[in-house]
């Protein structure tokens, strides 16, 4: 059996056509990928762990919200910078913008949770329901 490669050698136009569509979405996720801070979700035995990376902001930049047992992680930051030299003024507006939400799950104890930021990273501490509160998963028998 041969393999045959095809090429877009006898069609020059599809080809750049084809590459400029898939560059330029590529160029847009990774715009995206910039501003949503990658997450990090650990379970231990007596709490849940969310870790958000959001270097350079500071803690007053979060919002952190609950609502019907959902956790909702925000963040608005705004920066300007003006340099003068002389005659010329150069001035930088930086906006970024995040919101992620995440279902929590019955065994977390929504009156417990506690927050803290660090060396750029939020982390959000769950604690579990006490576990005499929980019911453990049992067969039911049919009659």
């Amino acid at each position: 059996m041969t393999l045959i490669r095809k090429n877009y050698v006898d069609f020059p136009a599809i080809g750049n056509w084809i590459e400029d569509i898939f560059s330029k979405d590529l160029e847009v996720v990774s715009r995206f990928k910039g501003t949503i801070p990658a997450v990090n979700i650990r379970e231990s035995n007596d709490c849940f762990l969310v870790e958000v990376a959001a270097p350079g902001f500071v803690k007053e930049n979060f919002d952190i919200d609950l609502d019907n047992n959902v956790l909702t992680i925000s963040s608005i930051k705004n920066d300007e910078i003006e340099k003068v030299e002389g005659t010329y003024t150069k001035r930088e507006f930086n906006y970024s913008e995040f919101k992620r939400s995440f279902t929590l799950p019955e065994t977390a104890d929504c009156e417990k949770i506690e927050a803290k930021y660090e060396k750029g990273i939020l982390e959000v501490r769950i604690l579990k329901k006490e576990e005499a509160n929980i019911q453990p998963k049992r067969k039911i028998e049919i009659f």
